[in-house]
């Protein structure tokens, strides 16, 4: 557990989440905020055992006087909380889930911040008790809108064409950390682009193109999957084989620049690498450690960089992909920053599923279920199962054409 959650009262911690979450000045505003703060609020009386259940004291232990900390926090609490929220109180299934995203995301935010060492609410034990069908159909899944996708693609476009302009158009006698630091924010914010628009338009499964941690056989596509040239992508399918997968035009642009700035020591890179400092500085000194390096000379060459992930660049030490869970904490961050208009009553955020199934309507209306079937690497049944809201939609016009016609009949 990381030192600063020893004692860190769980209320301690929520203000900050919510200015990080919120919009405006101070982060104060937003819906989203509003909505956070009452559950977490719930969420800290429920762990002090204040929800009108004699049975229940709370997370803390009964021989212990003392608030609900974050060091109290496990995946028991939320698999105990999750059996909570899915009681008799009369939730919907949507609400149920709603409510527990919110206590998930701030568990979430809690990891990257330091606060916790894993994502407990995550966990597919803490999640068991909630409900796992709420009754929508397929066609009720969140699909990108083509102008969702155009504000995305776009905020994540220009974003990156200003990091990478405020790089290279540093003066000669910039400090070199100062250059490292360009870079970096460069490298981070061509790295969110490629990964938006290949989630946008090429419909390949977030699992497919990012790092399982649970199935050594996901670990993310390398560069050498990759075929800008022929426009291609090498992927472990769903079906548990390798599998080539069309890269568009739209995808191929942000793809060479992004390789380009980059400069990836060899082919077997990830192209999507974590970003996640405490990740790289562990692995950063156990590969050097490995390579024969003491521990001064390691801190001093860390001290050279102002980031590790440029160290691991410079010496080839080959940082993990970025997991499927790191593709949604990058789609929540651009989706708020680009203020997207998302309705929805599962995601508040463009989630990766909804880029695939986006290029799905697109498909489906422009050719037909057998093209969009091969791309989506699906059956044509299933592809018709899943998008037969847009043939009942058309034969509604069908039959409101032949009644216009009936009518017209004198």
């Amino acid at each position: 557990m990381p030192d600063r959650a020893l004692s860190t009262p769980l209320d301690d911690s929520f203000e900050r989440y919510l200015q990080d979450k919120g919009k405006g000045r101070g982060g104060d505003g937003g819906n989203y905020r509003r909505n956070a703060a009452r559950e977490l609020e719930r969420f800290a009386e429920w762990a002090a055992g204040d929800r009108g259940d004699d049975d229940w004291t709370g997370i803390v232990p009964d021989d212990v006087d003392r608030e609900p900390t974050i060091d109290d926090l496990d995946e028991r609490v939320f698999r105990e909380y999750a059996r909570h929220l899915g009681g008799d109180r009369g939730l919907k299934q949507n609400t149920v889930q709603t409510y527990y995203r919110y206590i998930s995301a701030w568990c979430g935010w809690c990891v990257n911040e330091g606060y916790l060492e894993a994502h407990y609410a995550q966990r597919a034990s803490a999640m068991a008790p909630l409900p796992e069908d709420d009754g929508r159909k397929p066609g009720d899944q969140q699909a990108w809108t083509s102008e969702q996708r155009h504000d995305l693609t776009r905020h994540a476009d220009e974003r990156a064409r200003d990091a990478v302009e405020a790089f290279t158009t540093l003066p000669e006698d910039t400090d070199p950390l100062d250059k490292q630091r360009a870079r970096y924010a460069a490298l981070k914010a061509a790295r969110d682009r490629a990964l938006v628009f290949v989630l946008a338009y090429t419909a390949v499964r977030v699992g497919e193109l990012l790092r399982d941690p649970n199935d050594p056989r996901r670990r993310g596509v390398r560069w050498e999957d990759l075929s800008l040239d022929d426009g291609s992508m090498d992927v472990y399918r769903k079906k548990q084989q390798w599998d080539a997968a069309s890269l568009p035009d739209p995808v191929i642009s942000p793809l060479r620049s992004y390789r380009q700035l980059m400069a990836p020591p060899t082919e077997r890179w990830p192209v999507f690498p974590t970003f996640d400092q405490r990740t790289l500085a562990e692995l950063v000194r156990e590969e050097l450690a490995e390579r024969g390096k003491r521990p001064e000379a390691i801190t001093e060459r860390r001290e050279e960089y102002a980031r590790d992930l440029l160290l691991a660049l410079d010496e080839d030490i080959r940082p993990p992909s970025i997991t499927t869970d790191g593709a949604r904490s990058i789609l929540q961050r651009l989706s708020e920053a680009a203020e997207i208009e998302i309705d929805h009553p599962k995601h508040d955020y463009l989630a990766p599923h909804g880029g695939r199934r986006g290029m799905g309507e697109v498909l489906v209306r422009a050719f037909g279920y057998t093209v969009a079937a091969r791309y989506l690497d699906n059956s044509e049944e299933m592809v018709r199962e899943r998008y037969s809201h847009i043939e009942a939609g058309e034969l509604g016009d069908v039959a409101t054409e032949a009644l216009e016609e009936i009518d017209s009949i004198p």
